[in-house]
């Protein structure tokens, strides 16, 4: 196990494999950009339907993505439901499981003990800061936010500190992630919801509140938001591909944090969660349009 005193940052990343931990929409769409320079991708799931849903996604989407990388070269990937056989040798592991905090702890008290002790440990957490999280890791230099969007379509990514983060790991992610072809940003100082994060949950809080309150309809509000925002996607369809049942935790986080947010959009959220309308991945959401 890694301590303070033997931290050092990864050595010979090229030839070292990138694990992902989590075979979801966003956990497949990491695993994609990490395919693109012909190294190796492992993606741990212990839903065997998830994981082969992820590799599939990855392969079917990698050449295409691959060509809009310079000097991209399609690499490898490959699923297991085995962690220590996920982590061997990963010089970077990102966390991309649901948005619950206990969850998170524990996970990464399991990656800090497994992994390579010189393996960068990076959460996709959307809303938590990884200072909440690394109770249990004995070598907290190392973890690190690595929040990324809607890759390969949103390529930006959220960097933030854990507080105790090596200021090594930070840079090196710098340098290293926009190889992948996706750009990486630092928030100066520990921010919930990070950099863009923050102003998206504005403009999502109050969309919904206009749903929820009768003033405008999901599929109006959309039209209206693309036309004078010159974007191919609204609110609620971006909403929908994220998936209702994430944004809501998202939304109930940001809530225990600041107890004067309006409920109505968390109300709104809820009633389609309760009714199994969870958006892109179940087949309808604010949408009905997918199959």
């Amino acid at each position: 196990m890694a301590n303070l005193e033997s931290f050092h940052l990864p050595s010979e990343i090229i030839n070292r494999p990138v694990a992902v931990i989590g075979a979801g929409t966003l956990g497949r769409r990491i695993a994609l950009m990490f395919s693109t320079r012909g190294g190796e991708v492992r993606i741990y799931d212990l839903s065997q339907e998830q994981r082969d849903a992820a590799v599939a996604f990855v392969n079917e989407q990698l050449p295409g993505v691959v060509s809009t990388v310079p000097g991209g070269t399609p690499g490898r990937v490959s699923s297991t439901g085995n962690l220590e056989e996920a982590l061997e040798n990963a010089w970077l592991i990102i966390e991309a499981i649901p948005e619950r905090l206990d969850l998170k702890k524990k996970v990464f008290a399991e990656l800090d003990r497994i992994s390579s002790p010189d393996a960068i440990l990076a959460s996709n957490s959307s809303s938590y800061p990884t200072s909440q999280f690394i109770d249990d890791v004995k070598s907290p230099q190392r973890v690190v936010n690595a929040h990324f969007y809607m890759p390969p379509a949103q390529n930006a990514i959220d960097l933030m500190s854990c507080g105790k983060t090596d200021r090594g790991v930070l840079d090196l992610l710098l340098e290293e992630l926009p190889k992948y072809g996706v750009f990486p940003f630092e928030a100066r100082k520990e921010s919930t919801g990070f950099i863009f994060n923050r102003v998206w949950a504005a403009i999502k809080r109050e969309s919904l509140a206009l749903v929820a309150e009768g003033v405008s309809t999901p599929e109006e509000f959309d039209r209206m938001s693309m036309i004078n925002m010159h974007t191919s996607i609204g609110p609620f369809r971006l909403m929908d591909k994220v998936g209702l049942d994430v944004v809501l935790d998202i939304e109930n986080h940001y809530a225990a944090e600041n107890p004067h947010l309006p409920s109505g959009p968390r109300e709104l959220l809820k009633q389609y969660v309760d009714s199994g309308y969870l958006g892109v991945k179940s087949g309808r959401g604010f949408y009905n349009d997918y199959s």
